[in-house]
């Protein structure tokens, strides 16, 4: 038995919808044995699924195939994640990083600034 991989992803919760899913296909972001999949590709038990969610690449093992969405508890009889554990250092280190590294003047200003411009151009 074999299913399409936009489909399997789907009903295994990797992605919320079927659209989102089709789309990382179509972005070359799902690779299907070291091969870049298109969302009609068929998978097969066996097969290792590897989906980059920048900054991470996730890897899954299929162990069932199913075509209806699945509830989060029944997500490990379809899948085994074999992701590296160096990915999931690579996600801790950007959500660090992500507090302690806004330039000075990039995006909005904090609270702090605002009162300063404030002051700044009541003050005039």
């Amino acid at each position: 038995m074999e299913i399409r991989i936009d489909k399997w992803m789907w009903a295994t919760r990797i992605f919320k919808t079927r659209t989102i899913a089709l789309e990382a296909c179509k972005k070359n972001r799902v690779m299907v044995n070291d091969i870049p999949a298109k969302p009609s590709r068929m998978i097969k038990v066996g097969d290792i699924v590897q989906i980059r969610k920048p900054p991470v690449t996730y890897s899954f093992k299929v162990l069932d195939l199913t075509s209806n969405r699945v509830g989060a508890k029944l997500v490990p009889r379809y899948l085994e994640n074999i992701t590296p554990p160096e990915q999931y250092e690579i996600l801790e280190l950007q959500k660090i990083s992500g507090f302690v590294d806004r330039a000075r003047g990039a995006g909005r200003p904090t609270k702090k600034e605002r009162r300063e411009l404030d002051d700044f151009f009541i003050n005039d």
